[in-house]
């Protein structure tokens, strides 16, 4: 019990101080230690370096080429205007009437492509903002606008998509990127109407109310503005063909590799101790998103070859992007990994038991929730359960007859609830980018980024419970 409180202490304080803005790779090695003084007997020293930094060096040797490909190719949309190019032909065929609707789909459109939600948000803002002063549409309702159309079902449901988050399952289910299609179409589906629906009404209600646009100066936030420079004026943006082409690209090769070209080719090597030991069904999906990723990246500089004026500083960045998050996300799991070692775990996991009923699918949405919630990252509450627990609900879902499709996108919906917080990152930063507070903009957040993708996940084990994977 003493090592439980322990647990809860060094959780709140993570928590906490995560989102009064003290840097993750301070505060998860640091919490992790405090959780392992409360165990009585537990090495701290050994924990530190046999526990924390190796889980958080193997997820940095797992997925790092995911993160530095998705950071470049966004960087490269990004500064070619061919994100902007997407955003406005989405914008100027819905018009200002559907302002709303025009701002979802652009950050749809761009995030499904492979583009990070970071780089969506300061290319959508602009556009967004002016949309909605034209529109008389309440500034306060646009993050979770933006939220919606990058934060959820383009990131955990939709098949195929190259979001970490989908990506993450793969190797411990033996899954590819469009497992469970159907089933992710419907959850997404649900997200979608139903935040569509909420923010509709609310702008209803504003209007009736006379409430307007607001009061807002509306300046470029100092990042975009840095970045102004390496992005082609309005006159010489791509064309929308040339603009959505390394999207679809993404998409089509993401398919075709992890479906049909890598399982076709003999890679008996792969069983080798040189190569860990695995096979085609392990990695297999990490592979197609690699190839899809670096391609779509090479036909953006060929494509906009003229317009990337300072390619080198644009992949420089890129690069640089990539290295903070992937780090972040690596130390909560390094944290995440002291915690699931520490002996009171054991009552948490007995605890999920009771609550799911035995139930796989119920109890692995419940950990997974309640583990990026506390964490406040997606990937990293998502990569801490499965270390910990993967093999074990892979075990019981073969001993209930479910297949691991079925795991993998209850897995990666269930990331989409509680990770949207108030102390996650991605919130902070888009607030931040509209410049506007929490107590202004986050209830439509909440609803949009957390209460409709929970109600969206429970459907989706309903259905998968009765049907199974489809």
């Amino acid at each position: 019990m003493f090592g439980l409180v322990g647990v809860f202490i060094a959780l709140t304080l993570l928590i906490v101080l995560a989102y009064r803005g003290v840097s993750v790779l301070i505060l998860a090695p640091a919490m992790a230690l405090l959780a392992t003084l409360f165990a009585v007997g537990t090495p701290l020293m050994a924990t530190y370096t046999q526990l924390f930094m190796s889980a958080t060096g193997q997820f940095i040797i797992q997925f790092f080429p995911l993160f530095l490909l998705g950071a470049l190719f966004g960087k490269l949309m990004d500064d070619s205007g061919s994100a902007e190019t997407i955003a406005r032909r989405i914008v100027a065929q819905l018009g200002p009437e559907r302002a709303i609707l025009a701002v979802v789909l652009a950050c749809a459109v761009l995030t499904y492509g492979g583009v990070s939600l970071f780089v969506v948000a300061f290319a959508i803002y602009p556009i967004g903002a002016a949309l909605f002063r034209q529109a008389n549409i309440p500034k306060r309702l646009l993050p979770a606008t933006i939220a919606l159309g990058a934060f959820t079902f383009t990131m955990t449901a939709l098949p195929g998509t190259p979001a970490i988050q989908n990506a993450i399952p793969m190797p411990f289910f033996g899954t590819t990127p469009f497992a469970a299609p159907f089933l992710g179409i419907i959850a997404a589906a649900v997200m979608f109407v139903c935040g569509l629906l909420w923010l509709t009404r609310q702008s209803t209600l504003a209007t009736h109310a006379q409430e307007g646009y607001g009061d807002h100066q509306d300046q470029s936030s100092q990042l975009s503005a840095s970045s102004a420079q390496d992005t082609p004026s309005a006159a010489s943006l791509p064309s929308f063909t040339i603009a959505i082409a390394p999207v679809i690209m993404v998409i089509i090769l993401n398919y075709l590799f992890a479906s049909v070209i890598f399982p076709a080719m003999n890679t008996d090597y792969l069983a080798n101790a040189l190569y860990g030991t695995t096979d085609i069904q392990s990695v297999r999906g990490i592979w197609a998103i690699i190839v899809s990723l670096t391609s779509a990246s090479l036909l953006v500089m060929v494509l906009n070859f003229s317009r990337l004026r300072h390619l080198q500083h644009t992949l420089d960045r890129g690069a640089s992007d990539a290295v903070l998050p992937i780090f972040n996300t690596a130390s909560l799991v390094g944290f995440g990994a002291v915690i699931a070692a520490l002996p009171a775990f054991e009552l948490v996991k007995l605890g999920i038991d009771q609550l799911s009923g035995g139930n796989p699918l119920v109890s692995l949405a419940i950990s997974v929730n309640v583990l990026a919630g506390v964490t406040g990252s997606a990937s990293g509450g998502m990569t801490i359960a499965l270390q910990s627990l993967g093999s074990e609900y892979l075990a019981m879902a073969e001993q209930s007859n479910i297949a691991p499709e079925l795991l993998h996108r209850v897995t990666t919906v269930a990331t989409g609830g509680l990770d949207s917080l108030p102390h996650n990152g991605a919130v902070v930063t888009l607030l931040s980018i509209c410049g506007l507070t929490h107590r202004e903009a986050y209830k439509d957040i909440f609803m949009v980024a957390v209460a409709f993708p929970i109600i969206a996940l429970v459907l989706l084990i309903i259905l998968g419970s009765i049907f199974g994977s489809f």
